[in-house]
């Protein structure tokens, strides 16, 4: 009986306890604040995504230019192309201070858009000792792939009945391929 009356006369704080408030509430925990402090951006040129600096759902994404972007950094820094089994720790690149490292080539299809894409391409077919920093073949350096969509010309036929003249609409068509991004040490 106390407990009640001491329930009604305690004031209740009207800002946790309407709906108005708790509303209010769980918008500004559920979108943290963010200032320029925050926000890192990444030295590597190739590095897209959260590292990249820019924020989650604040620009779309234009593939044809940041795959264009990368194909100029890629033909403009020959560091990005330079086939060598080392690793390069004052280099900010990643594919260069990886103990898989990679170089970047330019895989060019004239029935793609985009026509050029970069591609990775392991450097060497064992891992770097991180003790010796020179190459191991203990273990094996293994492409990691990425899947980007392209579009791709295809013949489309008209009809599906076989006809005697083999007659193709050539189309751009959407499909998704595989690239190599990067490489990765592996046991083997």
């Amino acid at each position: 009986m106390v407990l009640i009356v001491g329930n009604l006369f305690m004031p209740t704080d009207t800002k946790y306890n309407s709906k108005e408030g708790k509303s209010r509430r769980r918008k500004l925990e559920s979108h943290p604040r963010r200032n320029a402090s925050s926000i890192r951006i990444s030295p590597d040129p190739m590095m897209t995504g959260p590292e990249s600096g820019v924020m989650p759902g604040a620009v779309e994404i234009d593939f044809d230019k940041s795959i264009a972007d990368m194909v100029s950094q890629v033909r403009n820094n020959p560091n990005l192309s330079i086939n060598k089994c080392v690793v390069d720790r004052k280099l900010w690149m990643s594919n260069s201070r990886s103990l898989s490292p990679w170089s970047y080539r330019i895989s060019h299809d004239e029935k793609r858009k985009p026509v050029d894409i970069p591609e990775a391409v392991c450097s060497c077919v064992g891992c770097i000792n991180p003790f010796t920093m020179q190459e191991d073949r203990t273990m094996t350096s293994a492409l990691i792939y990425a899947k980007i969509p392209v579009r791709r010309l295809m013949c489309h036929r008209p009809t599906k009945k076989p006809t005697k003249q083999k007659k193709c609409v050539p189309r751009y068509r959407s499909v998704v391929e595989s690239i190599a991004v990067g490489c990765t040490c592996i046991v083997g």
